[in-house]
């Protein structure tokens, strides 16, 4: 059993429908129902693109900041996960042993800021991986405890792939086994510090893009 109150950033598995091509689901609260993952909602818009990097530095779509945070036994085990591959910037990460692992992506590029998200229609991520993994949008003004919102980030089977994840309500978790919030789920969106991605098993993970929907990051 996973403490929240000692970890950080915690989520336990969820049962959920299987993703086809566009985007992740998850309900509210309490046991999922199948939910259909058709193809790109209209507000999605379609996928616009990478953005220009920032100068002089290592990014992904201009997000500079993509961290092993230490908890959980991960390859690299803290610090930036950025590598150059192919000429490009992508974030590599494993996750070893069957445990609870964290890293995170900071929306400002540092941990001082956050970005207003009330406007987007979600985002869209080009990554791999071997396993499920969650992302929990994590507020400037309630950053720590594992008490967030979540949805889940499907396994890709290895093979990159871009996906739409709406940030529509109904899109996005509360889990009994770690809390209600204090706060509702809009104002967590409008005040965003960071994207934390969680895992509990192994897993071998590639970003190679996110963008949020209207929002171009601040290089520092």
């Amino acid at each position: 059993m996973i403490d929240a109150s000692a970890i950080d950033a915690s989520t336990p598995a969820i049962d959920a429908a299987p993703i086809v091509d566009a985007r992740t689901s998850e309900p509210d609260a309490g046991p999922p129902p199948e939910l259909d993952a058709g193809p790109l909602p209209s507000d999605g818009g379609g996928f616009p693109g990478p953005l220009d990097e920032c100068p002089g530095g290592a990014s992904i779509d201009r997000f500079q900041s993509w961290l092993a945070s230490g908890e959980g036994t991960t390859s690299p085990r803290t610090g930036s996960l950025l590598v150059s591959e192919g000429g490009e910037q992508v974030a590599r990460v494993e996750f070893v042993n069957r445990e609870w692992h964290v890293l995170t992506v900071f929306t400002a590029n540092q941990f001082e800021g956050e970005a207003d998200f009330s406007r987007a229609s979600g985002f869209w991520l080009t990554y791999r991986a071997t396993e499920d993994l969650y992302v929990q949008i994590r507020p400037s003004f309630a950053w720590s405890g594992g008490d967030k919102y979540l949805t889940r980030i499907p396994s890709t089977g290895g093979v990159d792939q871009t996906r739409f994840f709406s940030f529509a309500r109904d899109q996005w978790a509360t889990l009994p086994a770690l809390g209600t919030p204090s706060y509702s789920y809009e104002s967590a969106l409008a005040a965003v510090r960071g994207f934390v991605f969680v895992g509990e098993t192994p897993n071998q993970i590639t970003f190679r893009g996110l963008r949020v929907d209207g929002y171009v990051p601040p290089c520092r």
